[in-house]
């Protein structure tokens, strides 16, 4: 039973103040050419192409293989087609002209098989040291136990879907307030609020509405953002239009209580009855993780994604994708910082190419 409960802490999010090592023996492996955080679609991407460079590579993650895409909400459709995801050159097969989450996450387990990766799931990582040519990569595992790996270079994949971007309002932390949304069912005939107006809080509301929760849509902007899905925008517009969807535009959520929410709207402040919160309000790669890396960052007030959060941004060689600190690359949307609305598994998935030629030609010397 507590494995079983460590295995759901994990999925959610490492902890690592609460998942502290309780065993002081490490195992080290030998000395890897090449180590990748993080085993995403990019990070298998990395594996892929170091393996073809020759390089002896293993990659670790916090979770399961695909950790964010097994996130994603179990009846999402991905907005592109099947060719555009394909990693290592296997091709992706479906009937559709737009994936399902559950045909990715069978097409990346298959290219993991295929390519015979070493993936250590369910390894959070609490610190690196050591330098290019030697790092060392301090993990622990499910169970609590310490682990070391060593690598001559280092990849950072880690993306930025497990740190959600928080309201810091009073209630955030109650049980009933969530960052994620999976499925519908567990909110039938319940008072949701969703907090929001991108694609997650579109679909998030448009879900829990028709599996029977009573929903209002809370965004600060002044209707559903414009890139929306196309064929979400407008369903969910004429929810709203047809009253199925309460919709506070230009309105924020300032309070959350027990069975209430507090919301500020141009009409002055309203209190709604309320039984869970969805905080659809985006994500952003771990910035603290990749300062105690060395990575430098650069930093000015206003993002591309969103204007009033801080447009952060790492120092990296855009050809070779290798950041300040030597030996150590940067791949997918956390090279892009904040602004995670310009690289996607599309673009993300030929990072590791890069990366693997700019290796294997400093290994060689």
């Amino acid at each position: 039973m507590k494995v079983f409960v460590q295995i759901l802490r994990t999925l959610k999010l490492c902890n690592f103040e609460t998942l502290k090592p309780y065993n002081t023996f490490v195992a080290k492996d030998d000395l890897f050419d090449v180590l990748i955080i993080g085993a995403g679609p990019t990070g298998l991407a990395c594996a892929i192409e170091a393996q073809r460079a020759g390089l002896k590579a293993v990659s670790i993650d916090k979770g399961c293989l695909v950790n964010s895409l097994f996130h994603y909400p179990a009846t999402m459709t991905f907005f592109t087609t099947p060719e555009l995801l394909e990693i290592g050159d296997i091709p992706f097969s479906s009937p559709n002209q737009k994936p399902t989450r559950q045909e990715a996450l069978e097409y990346y387990r298959r290219v993991a098989e295929h390519y015979h990766l070493r993936v250590h799931q369910y390894q959070c990582v609490d610190k690196v040291t050591g330098a290019d040519g030697d790092f060392q990569i301090h993990t622990t595992d499910l169970h609590r136990r310490a682990r070391e790996y060593r690598a001559r270079k280092l990849v950072i994949a880690t993306g930025y879907y497990g740190l959600p971007n928080l309201l810091n309002i009073p209630g955030e932390d109650l049980p009933k307030v969530f960052h994620y949304y999976r499925e519908p069912h567990p909110y039938f005939d319940c008072d949701v609020v969703v907090i929001g107006g991108k694609n997650s809080a579109a679909i998030a509301a448009l879900e829990l509405w028709r599996h029977g929760a009573r929903v209002t849509l809370v965004h600060r902007g002044p209707g559903v953002e414009p890139h929306v899905k196309y064929w979400i925008k407008p369903d969910v517009e004429n929810r709203i239009k047809a009253g199925q969807i309460t919709a506070f535009f230009n309105a924020s959520v300032t309070a959350i209580e027990m069975d209430e929410v507090v919301l500020n709207t141009p009409d002055g402040e309203r209190r709604l009855a309320n039984d869970f919160v969805f905080a659809m309000t985006g994500y952003h790669p771990d910035f603290t993780f990749l300062r105690n890396l060395g990575v430098e960052l650069r930093s000015q007030p206003g993002g591309v994604d969103d204007p009033e959060v801080e447009d952060v941004s790492p120092v990296y060689d855009p050809q070779t994708l290798e950041s300040n600190v030597s030996g150590l690359y940067l791949a997918g949307v956390i090279v892009a910082g904040s602004r995670t609305s310009e690289i996607f598994i599309e673009n993300g998935r030929f990072h590791g190419k890069q990366i693997a030629d700019d290796m294997r030609r400093k290994l060689r010397k």
